[in-house]
């Protein structure tokens, strides 16, 4: 069993958990800890595949990169992508086991918690600590019962907690005091303390409210993080929509249409932070400004997306677009809204079998979503190039997609000691479709792709590295606010 663990819950979501997490484990191995971050329960969009073929959220896999590991399956137990307002694919262990709604999928937790727990004391039994995050709120009343994301999963495996809350947001004492007094009085005895988020300021001016907390709650505040400006960890579901720059250095301008059901929007994360590229996204009934570069995103419901993209206007800006020589990306769900048609003869998006829709034509392709999922890492060379350039990503989609004639395609894929041909690229290269989410996060594929654009004269920039030294500076910033060595003691005496 393992040595020690310790559960961040937060008052919010976006209350700073996952930030947490990541910070912690980075400090954690620094230490000489062999540490894993676990989350039983995730809802997301943006997920991440693993070695050997199994999805987990996104931010469990970044928490195993600043811990120096392999994102595991085990990581991340549970997974729910929502594909309506009330409904979700539930991901068990890795693999997709089928769509359900709010109310059948709380009938089900108690299966669900069964794999929580064998995930959990697997990776406990192989590790000195476990990071455990919990998901939304330990507040959620109505979602008490048969809990499995918060203190339902902090009490099944005799846990102490950290409660987290963004000052930023404001209300944070009434945030803080609240969740606990809502909490039951065997929960509030294994929280351990409070951690205040994002704070801006003279903290001498929030001292007097911090000695009122810890007397009123009796629990200690065991840090006040700093608002870290301009910071960047790839985020496990808000898309970011702010700019994170002026255009005054932009060689390229990028459109990206924000989609109803927007999945793995860290694609263009490499793309948004680099210092030659301005990014805009376009929500729904925003105008759709001038781009040299139009890229589709993936999508959890394709043809919904598409219907929505109709409706706003973007089927007749992008054949302007393209008349005008512009260049047009689609990526996984954006790939398939290009194509030809798309069927659904199974209803795995809207439940209703036997759909078909016309794409937007650009690509003579037709696509068929099947039943299992393609679950992949990938690397190879794009192919569009005199100089090849290196490409990684991952795969994750329902679709199976073929061409109605022979095509010219994008990258070349290491598969068993073979080469396999990805993607496709148009005679006139100003279109792009591939299936590989993150390709833009290879240094060599980020040059290619942005020399391709039209952006000849980009700087370089390595993203990998960039996330690197932001995951440093922000264990750096925890490391100064709190007293790690101690929070360690506490967590090992909690368990003694």
């Amino acid at each position: 069993m393992t040595a020690f663990s310790l559960m961040v819950q937060g008052t919010t979501s976006d209350a700073g958990k996952s930030t947490l997490v990541t910070a912690l484990c980075r400090l954690f191995a620094r230490r000489g800890l062999n540490v894993a971050p676990f989350k039983p329960q995730n809802m997301a969009l943006n997920s991440a595949v693993t070695q050997d073929g199994n999805e987990i959220g996104r931010a469990q896999a970044v928490q195993a990169y600043a811990a120096g590991l392999e994102p595991h399956v085990d990581m991340n137990p549970i997974l729910l992508k929502p594909n309506t307002d009330t409904g979700a694919q539930v991901i068990i262990q890795g693999k997709a086991i089928g769509n359900m709604n709010a109310v059948g999928y709380h009938e089900y937790k108690s299966i669900a918690k069964r794999a929580a727990l064998e995930s959990y004391y697997r990776l406990a039994g192989q590790y000195d600590a476990m990071l455990i995050e919990g998901a939304g709120s330990p507040a959620e009343i109505n979602l008490r019962a048969r809990d499995i994301a918060n203190m339902g999963f902090a009490e099944s495996v005799d846990c102490p907690v950290i409660i987290i809350a963004d000052i930023d947001k404001g209300g944070v004492f009434a945030h803080l005091v609240g969740t606990l007094d809502l909490l039951s009085q065997s929960e509030q005895d294994r929280v351990i303390g409070f951690v205040i988020n994002r704070f801006r300021g003279d903290i001498s001016l929030l001292q007097s409210g911090l000695d009122w907390l810890e007397a009123r709650t009796g629990k200690p505040v065991l840090g006040v993080l700093p608002y870290l400006m301009g910071f960047h960890l790839e985020s496990e579901d808000a898309v970011t929509k702010s700019p994170l720059k002026s255009d005054g250095n932009a060689l390229l301008h990028v459109v990206i249409p924000i989609l109803p059901r927007t999945s793995n929007h860290t694609d263009w994360d490499a793309l948004r932070l680099h210092p030659n590229v301005q990014v805009t996204l376009v929500s729904a009934n925003e105008v759709i400004p001038p781009a040299d570069l139009v890229i589709l995103p993936g999508s959890k419901s394709v043809q919904s997306d598409l219907k929505f993209l109709r409706q706003q206007g973007w089927e007749t800006y992008l054949n302007k677009h393209l008349r005008y020589g512009g260049k047009l990306m689609g990526i996984c769900g954006g790939f398939q809204m290009l194509g030809d048609t798309l069927s659904d003869p199974l209803g795995l998006e809207n439940h209703q079998a036997n759909t078909q829709c016309a794409g937007f034509g650009f690509i003579p392709m037709d696509t068929v979503l099947e039943k299992d999922k393609q679950l992949k890492q990938r690397h190879g060379t794009l192919a569009f190039e005199d100089d090849t350039a290196n490409v990684t990503g991952y795969e994750i989609h329902s679709g199976v997609s073929r061409f109605s004639h022979p095509v010219r395609h994008v990258a070349e894929l290491e598969t068993n000691n073979a080469v396999e041909k990805e993607g496709y690229m148009s005679d006139d290269q100003q279109i792009i479709g591939t299936y590989l989410h993150g390709v833009f996060d290879h240094p060599d594929a980020l040059a290619a792709l942005l020399r391709w654009a039209g952006a000849e004269q980009a700087d370089a920039f390595d993203y990998n590295q960039l996330r690197d030294s932001e995951i440093n500076r922000l264990a750096d910033s925890a490391e100064q606010h709190m007293d790690i060595d101690a929070l360690i003691k506490q967590c090992r005496e909690f368990h003694h």
